[in-house]
């Protein structure tokens, strides 16, 4: 299966606009924003666990990175709710759920495969910090391949990045318009690595999760 699987060319998903689509388990929706593979698969996706729902234990061979957007996510490490920014990497094993409900934003198999670092960030509780004109961030992920964060855009900020190795961005709350297309919560926006990014935030600002420098070589599907 290929969905956005194109890395040179600019991707979007208004994820909001898409119907859920049924998983393996039920109870478990999936809107897919980007796939090299089947069920085994190089993937980003906005998950929805239905309250009482839960997945099989299982490994994650070439890692699991997610961000919880809606409700309580749980495992057997703990409860994450809203804004919990998690890192699992290759070789962790978890048995996942949500008894109230949750939704997460969530990719496999993204990871340097000698990646060890567990990562768990409760990022509603963290404090932007200025980092440029406009722009405040959490940081949340950097290692020699990617760079991971919250930023925060003030209300009409011009923001630009000429000299990304890729860019992606997920609207947590807010808006902004870029390439003359306004993106709303939950939507998603690819531009591959040397594309220029040009963005104006919209009149209430917007916050979001983004990566970059993560694409410098072409994405493959899981062997």
């Amino acid at each position: 299966m290929e969905h956005n699987a194109n890395f040179d060319e600019r991707a979007v998903v208004h994820s909001d606009q898409e119907p859920w689509v049924a998983s393996p388990m039920k109870g478990v929706d999936r809107r897919m924003l980007d796939r090299i593979g089947d069920e085994v698969a190089r993937a980003t996706t906005i998950v929805r666990y239905a309250p009482g729902s839960a997945f099989s234990a299982h490994t994650h061979t070439g890692g699991e990175e997610y961000l919880v957007l809606d409700g309580v996510f749980q495992d057997e490490h703990g409860d994450f709710p809203v804004g919990t920014y998690v890192r699992n990497p290759p070789t962790s094993s978890h048995t996942p759920s949500s008894a109230p409900g949750a939704t997460i934003f969530v990719k496999l198999w993204q990871f340097n495969m000698d990646d060890r670092n567990q990562v768990t960030i409760g990022s509603m509780a963290e404090m932007p910090q200025p980092v440029r004109d406009g722009v405040a961030e959490i940081p949340l992920f950097q290692d020699a391949c990617e760079r991971v964060r919250i930023e925060v855009w003030d209300a009409n900020a011009s923001i630009a990045d000429n000299d990304h190795k890729g860019f992606e961005a997920l609207v947590i709350e807010g808006t902004f318009v870029e390439s003359g297309e306004e993106f709303a919560k939950n939507s998603w926006l690819r531009l591959p690595a040397g594309m220029p990014l040009n963005a104006i935030a919209g009149p209430e600002g917007a916050r979001l999760w983004i990566k970059s420098d993560h694409l410098a070589e072409a994405p493959t599907a899981p062997t």
